[in-house]
């Protein structure tokens, strides 16, 4: 493990992690969760189960990679043994699959950016029937504006991207990659802010958002919350791990990985504080309801109206900027999602870092394929038998759910009862000489003991009953 390669220093590393924190969960999942929740409501949920529930486990992870200094599978194999490889092994599992559906998305992002910023998307009359069509038609290539139309056209390229950045390496790729793109995430976030706090009711918006009305708080929000903390952060599933072992042991993880929260909470809570601002804009404008509760389609079938409703040089600016600023989101996730896989390959296998991010990188666009397909174009994999009529895509995202979750519980599990707390408290005390007799660490075990793994196998068995099962245990 000599020629490894790593980071730069704290600020790359911080970049980077966050960025692999920061993706579609916070633009496109957050808001519409929110939205289906009771607004407020549900941004306080999240932010406990942010700082209270899911930090100290990613302390736990960046510390677990640091001390190995592998791979995720080789970590826990390091610390714990073959046995406790097979927890790396389905975290890198879980990664393909997460990816292979993430990437669709994110061709679903890119498609939009460039056909609101170059092309006519921004004069359809229903943007729902656009999108249909839009996420159906994968494989019309005959004419140029087939190809501006091809779902298969813009997920490629979205794999192409992420693929160049992660073979690269850490430092001249991904931590170069998110030095530029996290900034720019920031800048144009805010900078779309300003604009929607102009607009008439955006206040609405903003109350609904910030004022939080606890009648509206049920199991279900909590459940919801907790599911998008973890999904948000990127836990459970290797990522921090990985990263973790490309960091020197002069960074204080502990401070690290609350700036890391910290930069992935607010980019949740400003997609929230833009969005909600806009969709009361547009029920105020065209005099309908129910727009802030749209769910998964708010994205691709509300905003668009919302740009079209602003004329047709600000709308496309407006609109090009939101779905770019979408596109840089997923982009800092697929980048590390990818690095998972390739970390594995390259230190357990020895393969070469640029072979092997082109055949994985392919592979996965492979596995994509059905979820891309499950929108429309094969009914089978539209409506699945064995999962209750519900698309392919859904099925994959809910298998990710519960692999997240789960393997968070046994993130906690493995520290608690196999490396041991002493040894993790160790590792995080290196670059941070008051971590030991800190009130920090004090709390910081008793959650990775006590509370985060019984709330998230509870919250595993709840997802499972009501995913797999399709029993409504919650209310």
């Amino acid at each position: 493990m000599a020629n490894r390669d790593g980071f730069s220093g704290k600020l790359g590393f911080i970049l980077a992690a966050a960025g692999s924190a920061v993706g579609l969960g916070n633009i496109w999942r957050f808001p519409y969760l929110a939205g289906q929740n009771g607004g407020a409501i549900f941004l306080l949920v999240y932010l406990i189960c942010i700082f209270l529930l899911c930090y100290p486990i990613m302390v736990g992870e960046i510390a677990i990679g640091r001390s190995a200094g592998r791979d995720a599978y080789g970590s826990y194999t390091k610390l714990g043994g073959k046995r406790w490889g097979l927890l790396g092994l389905f975290g890198i599992l879980a990664g393909v699959f997460i990816l292979s559906f993430y990437n669709v998305v994110a061709g679903w992002a890119f498609g939009y950016f460039l056909n609101i910023s170059f092309g006519d998307l921004l004069n359809e009359s229903d943007y729902a029937s656009y999108f249909g069509g839009f996420v159906n038609d994968i494989v019309n290539l005959k004419s140029a504006e087939g190809i501006t139309k091809s779902n298969l056209i813009f997920s490629l390229l979205f794999m192409v991207i992420t693929a160049f950045i992660v073979g690269q390496g850490i430092q001249k790729g991904i931590e170069l990659a998110n030095k530029i793109m996290m900034p720019a995430l920031y800048l144009i976030l805010l900078g779309l802010i300003g604009y929607a706090l102009t607009l008439p009711n955006a206040m609405a918006g903003v109350r609904f958002y910030l004022v939080p009305d606890f009648s509206e708080l049920r199991i279900q929000t909590v459940f919801d919350g907790l599911k998008q903390a973890f999904f948000s952060l990127s836990l459970g599933m290797g990522c921090l791990i990985t990263y973790g072992s490309y960091l020197n042991k002069d960074q204080n993880i502990p401070s690290s990985a609350a700036i890391i929260s910290i930069a992935d909470t607010s980019v949740a809570f400003f997609s929230g504080l833009m969005i909600f601002p806009l969709v009361h804009f547009l029920q105020y404008k065209l005099q309908i309801t129910g727009v802030a509760t749209a769910g998964p389609p708010l994205i691709f079938i509300v905003l668009p109206q919302i740009f079209q409703e602003m004329g047709p040089v600000l709308g496309r600016i407006m609109g090009g900027a939101f779905f770019l600023l979408i596109c840089f989101a997923a982009l800092t996730s697929t980048i590390s999602l990818l690095e998972v896989h390739v970390a594995y390959l390259v230190d357990q296998h020895k393969m070469s870092r640029k072979r092997v991010v082109w055949i994985l990188a392919l592979l996965i666009f492979v596995l994509g394929l059905p979820s891309m397909m499950s929108q429309g174009m094969v009914p089978s994999l539209n409506k699945l038998l064995f999962y209750r009529g519900q698309d392919f895509l859904t099925f994959i995202s809910d298998m990710c759910d519960i692999s997240l979750t789960l393997g968070g519980c046994l993130v906690c599990i493995f520290v608690v009862r196999t490396w041991k707390i002493k040894n993790m408290n160790v590792e995080l005390n290196y670059g941070n000489s008051n971590y030991q007799n800190s009130f920090l660490r004090t709390y910081i075990n008793f959650a990775i003991t006590y509370i985060c793994p019984v709330l998230l196998g509870i919250l595993s068995v709840l997802i499972i009953l009501e995913k797999f099962i399709g029993l409504e245990v919650l209310f």
